[in-house]
């Protein structure tokens, strides 16, 4: 197949998620700069990563005070959903495109560009992947420039009632996830308490936030799964036949 059909193609698939980062993007750029953070270090961390959850959890910890293994080691729990992505998405892969191209790709697995690609009918070919990553990172590191660069413009008052903005962000993803669903209800119910218990039971006082938080996000994830356990399809219809 024509490979400028292809990329075209990816890129069309990629718009909407593109124009759907940049006000994400642009808040945590407006966070970040607002924050202490100068606005090329804001404008790198979006062009070396990919991840808003992992960018946002991130720079809490930086304003934190948190060493760097903590801040690459929460980063690194919080996003090991997209090394199972990738590992999805390489059965799909054209057996021909080499370790560099896969390595491009797997930088740009995000969870709508993981979706968008898993419906994509026939094997994935690197124009198409790559045209449908041109975007979104595009969308990614446009956003963080905006909003890092106006807050400089913004009254500082402005630049400090905007931090809400980071919390209302989780609530807003939290919320509707919990509602629609009692699995991740209790979930998220383990993994505040456990939070809740290391920040304020005074025995685990020695215990940084960065920690807190990959204890937390262990701690729910694995009792997650030990409660409510994902029986397998091809399991489940060969007993029943």
């Amino acid at each position: 197949m024509n490979w400028k059909r292809e990329f075209v193609r990816g890129l069309g698939d990629g718009l909407p998620i593109g124009l759907g980062y940049i006000p994400v993007a642009f808040t945590f750029g407006f966070l970040a700069v607002s924050g202490g953070l100068p606005v090329w270090v804001a404008c790198l961390i979006s062009f070396s990563n990919l991840t808003s959850a992992g960018q946002f959890a991130g720079m809490n910890l930086i304003f934190a005070g948190a060493g760097y293994f903590e801040v690459a080691l929460t980063t690194f729990v919080i996003n090991l959903r997209y090394m199972l992505m990738s590992l999805s998405l390489t059965q799909r892969i054209e057996k021909s495109m080499g370790t560099l191209k896969r390595m491009l790709v797997g930088f740009a697995v995000t969870d709508e560009i993981f979706v968008v690609a898993s419906l994509n009918q026939g094997p994935l070919r690197a124009a198409y992947l790559f045209g449908l990553m041109a975007l979104p990172i595009g969308g990614w590191n446009l956003g963080t420039f905006l909003g890092a660069a106006i807050s400089d413009f913004l009254p500082l008052a402005l630049q400090n009632a905007m931090g809400i903005a980071l919390y209302g962000m989780f609530i807003a993803l939290i919320v509707p996830a919990s509602r629609d669903s009692f699995h991740v209800l209790v979930i998220v119910l383990i993994a505040v308490a456990v939070n809740c218990v290391l920040t304020y039971v005074p025995v685990f006082s020695f215990i940084s936030s960065g920690f807190r938080i990959i204890a937390a996000t262990v701690a729910g994830a694995g009792i997650g799964a030990f409660l409510f356990p994902k029986e397998d399809e091809d399991y489940v219809k060969r007993e029943a036949a």
